[in-house]
């Protein structure tokens, strides 16, 4: 009997020390951070650029960042539920609050192991409660922070998968797609403005990768990011085939879509060959956004059913 508690003694002593396990790592703010290996309870800050990539990796965080839709309604993590099935009413997952509005005391309630943050945060807020990490979602290449979570994680074969799945989506988007001989832009009324998302987020990524062509007034747009342009420009913004945007999750609808752009240019279509012809089409914004590898097939797929025609 004595030589059992003796050995559960040492097991005791044993266990909590092999869970300990840590590595070092340096964030995008040059912080030396140690953290968990084999991370198991991760808080996200950030539900876009971080939480659903995390879901997509087979890592579901006890805590996220969400949104709200208004006084009483159920928070929610942007495009999450689309891409993934996951969302604060579907899984054991804590929402700890709203864009820089993160109550640390929630975070502690959920006894993280590991906070990933984000670049409007304050790690000392949270560095008393368990390890931060912060990561720079101003990146221009929103999947540059996937590959950093899934070196995080360890799930840096999860992720292989995915790139392999998307790799054949996007090639066989160009077998049956003579992508460079079609232009194609992707729009919105923002304030008055239009705004281009052609190079922006998960569709920019497949425009890009996909060798579409593109209107010459957004072909300086640096890559991960969206313009705006006057009003007198939409002509300008002309293609092949023009997508225009909504935040279906906000409750817009495609003839939102329409109508801000209407309020925006008066008689738009009249100013656009693609409207005339039948080719600008509305399309929700928050799949086109979010940084996640279904949203790319997605959009692979939505890219070929709106652009491959039939042999003559």
């Amino acid at each position: 009997m004595r030589d059992f508690l003796a050995a559960a003694a040492i097991l005791a002593l044993v266990v909590p020390a092999f869970a300990q396990d840590t590595r070092t790592v340096t964030d995008d703010a040059g912080r030396v951070v140690e953290i968990p290996a084999d991370p198991q309870r991760i808080v996200s800050l950030q539900d876009l650029f971080f939480s659903v990539p995390l879901i997509e990796l087979g890592v579901v965080p006890v805590g996220s960042h969400g949104r709200s839709n208004g006084e009483g309604t159920q928070p929610f993590m942007r495009s999450s539920k689309m891409m993934t099935g996951v969302d604060f009413d579907t899984a054991d997952i804590t929402f700890v609050g709203t864009g820089t509005e993160i109550d640390p005391e929630a975070v502690a309630a959920v006894e993280p192991d590991l906070i990933v943050l984000s670049t409007n945060q304050d790690p000392e807020l949270f560095a008393s409660i368990a390890p931060t990490i912060l990561l720079d979602f101003n990146l221009s290449d929103k999947f540059a922070l996937y590959d950093r979570l899934a070196e995080i994680t360890g799930t840096e074969h999860n992720l292989a998968l995915l790139k392999v799945r998307y790799e054949q989506q996007l090639a066989q988007l160009k077998a049956v797609v003579d992508t460079p001989a079609i232009s194609v832009n992707v729009i919105a009324a923002v304030e008055g403005q239009v705004r281009s998302y052609r190079h922006f987020a998960a569709l920019g990524r497949v425009l890009d990768e996909a060798g579409f062509d593109m209107p010459d007034a957004v072909k300086d747009v640096p890559y991960g990011q969206y313009a705006d342009f006057s009003p007198e420009m939409l002509p300008q913004m002309d293609a092949d085939l023009v997508l225009v945007t909504y935040r279906a999750e906000q409750g817009e609808t495609a003839q939102d879509a329409y109508d801000q752009l209407e309020a925006a240019v008066p008689g738009f279509c009249s100013f656009l060959t693609a409207c005339q012809n039948g080719r600008v089409i509305a399309i929700p914004r928050d799949e086109t956004f979010v940084t996640s590898y279904g949203a790319l097939g997605m959009l692979a797929y939505s890219m070929i059913a709106l652009t491959a025609t039939p042999a003559n």
